[in-house]
């Protein structure tokens, strides 16, 4: 605590600062003024950031304020911190040597360090959401009115820290609120009828209806509301209002939808028939709080209907059945009907050879529905020649009124008399027959033969009917390629398993696999032998999986499978077997594949309720599979972590079209010499309400979205107007040339130097260095050679960047067009104490020495790392040991003698 100064005094210091409440000056303003009433070197207020919801992971400062000046916002790993103290307990101090205490902590030994004391930000709920640290470069002693002074500090910024987070989740609420209402009312008010809610009331009244009451009846939606003109009772026909209530408050009391057809008086004097469906709702004491429902307008089919009610009569008892049941009936009755002792309806199975003919004269005959003596029989299949399908199917009707005849062939039934018709579908073409038989000869046929021909269109259109609704069902519901179930079938099986799962008060599990590198057997090997592999695969998974489960091929080379309440040795052991089974070598002729697989799974109820929402959860977790190469639980985080980088790839393209990015740039300095050499731009990004965003997070996720290119192409621009600036402030040229980092994206445009020649207008190529990443050259390490070579040609010097990371061979490397390599920082950092990293950083300079490339280290942070460089033979280096980046006008003031 500074001497002189009286608690009152302070605390007056302090309420000032602290007067910022709500404003973007609150942390800064709090962290300066309590280092300066504190005496200490340092001090921080930062967000704790949480993973699996309790557990601190992430530290994120709000403000931060050392050796006299704000510095910018960091985000660190709360472990091995002396932060992770104080996080769920109480003010915790170190007063001296915290640096032995810590080691990893990098951050420490950066601010040089020797004491620390935190204090825990709390919620209203009592759980810990962030910290506040002092430091100080000396031991730190504090007495109570300083204690005093840290824990009001530390409940302010609690408090304020809170009320952000709870101002950000109303925010949300309040949108997902709005767009819900928005939805709704757009399908109101665009359905080809009307939906509505009314009271049960004699009138109907109207509490709500859709605009498509204007076109249904006439009436603007305000007219009928409320009875404001008219109620709707008055414009249903007189001889109807009476049935339709009945039937309405009929379906209430069985407490089941309704529906009814009726006819209602249009504004213009018409009378139209309507088909209304809906369901009362009711409360919790089972009255009924309202009606809601649908109506549209049927006039066009009722009134084909009344035309065809003569027709419908005949057949009446059979056209409420479907399938079996129809033919079963149909034939029932019209064996009933015409006073015959058997009938069958049957199938007509063409031979290949037949395909596109208009009857066949071979091939079989099954029958879908055989009755005799009044008894059904079971279905049976014959040979169609030398029977008398055959007549029928060629005559199209035939009848034979005497003679010794056997029905079905082989059986003991015997007939003297048949009457038989042919069954075409809609092109004209024989696809069954429709025949019944008499032990007695028949003296006339004429009645028979009518009502032969009226039944048979219907007949001809259900077997026709069942026929495709196979052939749709196949091709609706099944993957062509694996026979497997497809999209839609498995969604809906997991609907229905849901369903099945709530009941019973069981679980499910979903899980999703994703085929690693398919798509490269299918550009290498075409799509036919891809065809063949998933095939094999969908055999392997269907074996590998309990028999209670449904397997399906969602899409590419997607599968998905439902385990029904397994427990968690099961679904392990599953997975595994999932596993064993894709990456066991598949051979298909002379091809061997080895394969392996992304899996993501999801379980009701743990991680989901709703079907969308449980396969919303397995998609999440595969999405992380396919970047781990692993079998990944969805887990609530990766949900969190969606979400964010959904929100974070629209405020980077905000910020792109705001240009509210910025380029720092950082020193290349001539380990010889110790000289400038170059330096090299890189982007960074702060937000107001997130602080700075790490370039590790927002391009990898450029690159991911499809902004990469556009923020390149920034970059270059950026870059380019930075060095004309420079050069118009009369500043000393950048010695060396200017290093910009190129993506994979930007890379693959044969034009690319022609581009970055016109982003870059202004400035000579000989001011830019490009960096080209190792692995992504190599992804087409031919066209990287083209492209080098052009870029060359252009007067543009490049480097590779992250070298010893990728695959590249020594034989492309020697064809590539580049000047320098950069050594990676992940063998610079331990290359003092791990010899094998010394060994590579030794090596690649003595290959870049070979090919007549110079080498540039990245991540030099101590002289004893530069020293050895040097040693070694490289020539150029960069990391903090040399300087930190820095925005344009901090650099040149340090390295441009501004």
């Amino acid at each position: 605590m500074q001497t002189g100064i009286e608690a009152a005094d302070i605390f007056r210091q302090l309420a000032e600062g602290m007067g910022q409440t709500g404003t973007p000056q609150f942390y800064p303003t709090l962290v300066e003024r309590l280092a300066t009433l504190l005496g200490v070197d340092h001090a921080l207020v930062a967000h704790v950031n949480t993973e699996n919801g309790t557990q601190a992971s992430v530290v994120e400062t709000l403000a931060v304020w050392s050796n006299g000046m704000h510095m910018p916002n960091v985000v660190y790993p709360l472990a091995g911190t002396p932060c992770e103290t104080v996080v769920g307990r109480e003010p915790c101090l170190y007063p001296c040597d915290v640096q032995q205490r810590f080691p990893d902590d990098h951050l420490l030994a950066a601010l040089g360090a020797d004491s620390y004391m935190g204090l825990p930000l709390l919620a209203a709920d009592g759980r810990t959401i962030g910290l506040l640290a002092l430091l100080k470069n000396a031991p730190m002693a504090l007495d109570d009115l300083a204690r005093e002074v840290l824990r009001i500090a530390a409940a302010q910024a609690g408090a304020e820290l809170g009320r952000q987070q709870a101002e950000e989740a109303l925010k949300a609420s309040e949108a997902v609120a709005r767009e819900s209402e928005r939805r709704l009312d757009t399908l109101l008010n665009h359905l080809p009828g009307m939906a509505y809610r009314c009271l049960n009331d004699d009138h109907w009244t109207m509490e709500l209806v859709s605009q498509g009451a204007q076109e249904l009846t006439g009436y603007h939606p305000h007219e009928l509301v409320g009875n404001h003109l008219i109620s709707f009772a008055e414009l249903i026909n007189e001889q109807d209002a009476s049935r339709l209530f009945d039937e309405v408050q009929a379906a209430i009391r069985d407490r089941r939808p309704y529906q009814v057809v009726y006819r209602l008086h249009h504004r213009d004097g018409r009378i139209r028939w309507m088909w209304e469906q809906g369901q009362a709702v009711l409360d919790a004491a089972d009255k009924v709080v309202c009606l809601e429902g649908f109506i549209t307008d049927v006039t066009d089919n009722q009134e084909a209907q009344r035309v065809q009610q003569a027709v419908m009569q005949v057949a009446s008892t059979v056209t409420s059945h479907v399938g079996d049941d129809y033919f079963q009936q149909l034939i029932s009755t019209l064996v009933e009907l015409l006073e015959a002792d058997g009938g069958f309806i049957a199938l007509l199975n063409r031979s290949p050879h037949e395909v596109g003919e208009r009857y066949p004269s071979a091939g079989t005959v099954t029958t879908v529905s055989l009755i005799a003596d009044g008894t059904p029989l079971s279905n049976q299949t014959f040979l169609l020649s030398g029977s008398p399908c055959e007549q029928v199917a060629i005559e199209r009707e035939a009848v034979s009124h005497n003679g010794d005849y056997t029905p079905l062939p082989g059986n003991a039934i015997k007939a003297q008399a048949w009457i038989g018709r042919r069954l075409d579908n809609a092109h004209g073409e024989a696809i069954g027959v429709m025949m019944v038989f008499y032990r007695e000869p028949l003296t006339t046929n004429a009645f028979a033969t009518s009502v032969l021909r009226i039944l048979s269109t219907g007949a001809a259109a259900e077997l026709e009917r069942r026929r495709d609704q196979r052939r749709m069902h196949q091709l609706a519901y099944t993957d062509g390629t694996t026979g497997l179930a497809n999209r839609v079938r498995f969604l809906e099986v997991q609907t229905r398993m849901l369903r099945e799962a709530a009941r019973h008060h069981q679980s499910l599990s979903l899980i999703l696999l994703d085929i690693r590198r398919f798509k490269e057997v299918n550009d290498t090997h075409g799509h036919q032998v891809g065809d063949q592999l998933l095939a094999t695969i969908a055999g392997r998974l269907q074996d590998a999986i309990p028999d209670s489960s449904t397997l399906a091929r969602l899409s590419g080379d997607e599968f998905a499978i439902l385990m029904d309440n397994p427990d968690e040795a099961e679904l392990a052991e599953t997975l595994d077997n999932l596993r064993e089974a894709v990456a066991e070598t598949i051979r298909l002729g002379h091809n061997a594949f080895n394969l392996e697989v992304s899996v993501g799974f999801s379980r009701y109820p743990a991680d989901a309720t709703v079907a969308s929402e449980l396969f919303k959860a397995a998609s999440i977790a595969l999405h992380h599979a396919k970047r781990d190469g692993s079998v990944c639980p969805f887990s609530y985080d990766m949900m969190r972590q969606q979400r964010r980088r959904q929100k974070m790839t629209e405020r980077l393209h905000q910020a792109l079209m705001e240009n509210r990015l910025a380029l720092y740039y950082q020193p290349q300095v001539n380990l010889k010499t110790g000289q400038l050499a170059g330096a090299e731009a890189l982007c960074r990004w702060y937000e107001p309400d997130w602080g700075w965003i790490s370039p590790g997070e927002f391009i990898p996720l450029a690159e991911e979205r499809g902004l990469i290119s556009a923020l390149g192409d920034w970059v270059l621009a950026e870059a380019a107007r930075q060095l004309l600036e420079w050069q118009s402030q009369g500043m000393a040229a950048l010695p060396g040339r200017l290093s910009i980092n190129i993506a994979a994206q930007q890379f693959a445009d044969p034009q690319l130097a022609q581009h970055i020649a016109e982003l870059t207008q202004g400035v000579p190529a000989s001011a830019l260095a490009l960096e080209l990443t190792e692995s992504d050259f190599m992804r087409d390490p031919d066209q990287a050679v083209e492209i080098t070579q052009r870029m060359r040609d252009a007067g543009y010097v490049l480097f590779i960047d992250d070298f010893g990371t990728g695959y590249s061979s020594l034989a492309y490397l020697r064809r590539f067009a580049a000047d320098a390599l950069k050594i990676d920082i992940s063998f610079v950092r331990e290359m003092l104490d791990n010899q094998h990293d010394r060994a590579i950083v030794k090596t690649i300079i003595a290959m870049a020495d070979a090919l007549g490339m110079k080498t540039l280290a990245e991540g030099v942070e101590h002289q004893a790392q530069a020293e050895l460089l040097a040693e070694m033979g490289c020539l150029e280096a960069q990391g903090f040991l040399f300087g930190r980046p820095k925005p344009a006008d901090e650099f040149a003031a340090v390295w441009l003698g501004r």
